[in-house]
């Protein structure tokens, strides 16, 4: 049986009018966008769909939207029975872990969609309490990029947050501290070192209020042991285990994103094709940094469907 890694991704990977022809096409698109409507209790459809583009990049509306695109494509590929003669493992790039977990059956939609939404509100009071930002590195080894945060570490809180791929990494903290770094990224030789626009120092130890209200959110909810494994971001492994899942995702907002460590972990379990579930192929363009010997495929309109669908029934 071939093995299938499914990738769903994180933020940044929105874009208004995504998911608006299988909406169009699908029953089963459509009923989720229509749920998540009525589970929010305000038109998620009408701004993925319309935007304006602000809109829908602020994180409470991000989240949930990019939730609810990736865990409908996810049921309208599973209906086309694709899977049934396949072995399967997923990983989501941070928000995109909630997604891996709902298609996995750790959680129900609605409580997914539910730990998404206050995720996205927990992130946000705790980057206004604890402001910061985000660095791109592009070209530099792990190592270096930690010595540089290390060597920043008197100006504030500096520290590698997403190891995305080989040569990339994404750096996060105070905004002097990580300005500085960005300095010194600059002078070791790195091909890129840019400040993002990011509303916070996400997935650093600035994150701690918000991981801490996590762990109380996550008590409300009941978790299922998971049908397929899943790779978590703040580790890198692999579990089935329902017990283990609080801790993960509370973890993982005050961790490091170890993404390029995950992908590795499933190609080491026998991945061979990978499909990327969700808008854009941000994750494919890692991958392909990673690894590039496996197929990668994604699915967000009817032609990558399509395409998917043929390639995975050969």
């Amino acid at each position: 049986m071939k093995k299938i890694g499914l990738v769903f991704p994180g933020q940044g990977s929105q874009y208004v009018g995504m998911g608006k022809e299988l909406y169009e096409l699908s029953p089963l698109v459509r009923e989720s966008f229509e749920k998540a409507d009525r589970i929010l209790g305000f038109g998620l459809t009408k701004i993925v769909f319309e935007g304006p583009e602000e809109t829908l990049k602020a994180t409470q509306f991000t989240q949930p939207a990019i939730f609810t695109l990736s865990v409908a494509l996810f049921n309208l590929l599973k209906s086309k029975n694709i899977f049934e003669t396949s072995i399967l493992i997923c990983a989501g790039h941070s928000l995109g872990e909630y997604s891996a977990l709902c298609c996995a059956a750790v959680f129900t939609f609605e409580d997914g969609l539910k730990l998404v939404k206050s995720r996205g509100e927990f992130i946000q009071k705790a980057s206004e309490a604890n402001p910061g930002t985000m660095a791109a590195i592009i070209g530099l080894e792990r190592q270096k990029v930690q010595e540089i945060c290390q060597t920043v570490k008197n100006t504030g809180v500096c520290e590698a947050v997403n190891f995305n791929s080989p040569g990339q990494i994404v750096i996060a903290g105070s905004s002097g501290a990580v300005a500085k770094a960005v300095e010194l990224a600059q002078g070791s030789g790195a091909m890129k070192a840019v400040v993002l626009n990011v509303s916070g120092p996400f997935h650093s130890s600035l994150m701690a209020k918000a991981s801490e209200m996590m762990r109380e959110e996550l008590k409300k909810y009941k978790f299922h042991q998971a049908e397929f494994p899943i790779v978590t971001n703040c580790d890198g492994h692999v579990t089935t285990d329902a017990n283990a899942m609080p801790a993960k995702l509370v973890k993982q907002i005050n961790s490091a994103v170890l993404w390029e460590d995950s992908v590795k972990r499933m190609i080491e379990d026998g991945v061979e094709t990978f499909v990327e579930i969700g808008p854009q192929r941000v994750l494919s363009g890692l991958i392909r940094r990673i690894v590039k010997s496996k197929k990668i495929l994604n699915v967000e309109d009817q032609k990558s469907l399509d395409k998917t669908l043929e390639e995975l029934k050969s």
